[in-house]
């Protein structure tokens, strides 16, 4: 059954058995999982780090960014966690989350080799995927957030 809202839990290590609607948080192990909010039942898991997920916990409630897409599961589902909420989005086409993972390759990258020049106090660099259009080949696209890296 599709899931609309989560509930949260702060714990060590992943539980055995995930529960539906609820959002477990490590952490000690910077990770957050759940079961997919569509009802297929899979886990989820999002790694919090400067170039993964981040993780908002306001007091009451917690949020993920970016989106939840679960290109890699059967269900594709795709989705925002937000203060407990989630909001539906839109699904991405095959171009769409394939610029998704070249972004996020770029983006560590280019954040891991500034730590390792000893740049240590470096802002995270987050390239978002924009939509793709479907007359829009990828290397364009890359070509566009390369020149905006070094632009």
């Amino acid at each position: 059954m599709r899931v609309d809202a989560l509930t949260h839990e702060f714990v060590e290590s992943a539980p055995t058995k995930l529960e539906e609607g609820k959002l477990y948080v490590s952490i000690p192990y910077a990770t957050a999982l759940h079961k997919c909010c569509c009802g297929c039942g899979n886990e989820v898991v999002t790694p919090l780090s400067p170039t993964d997920w981040r993780l908002t916990f306001d007091g009451e409630t917690v949020s993920l960014h970016p989106s939840v897409g679960n290109w890699g599961l059967r269900c594709q589902s795709h989705y925002w966690i937000e203060r407990n909420k989630v909001r539906w989005a839109g699904r991405w086409s095959r171009d769409e989350v394939e610029a998704g993972r070249v972004a996020d390759r770029l983006a560590k990258r280019t954040y891991y080799d500034a730590k390792a020049d000893g740049d240590a106090g470096s802002e995270p660099i987050k390239i978002d995927a924009p939509t793709v259009k479907p007359k829009q080949g990828l290397w364009e696209w890359l070509k566009r957030c390369w020149s905006r890296l070094v632009g």
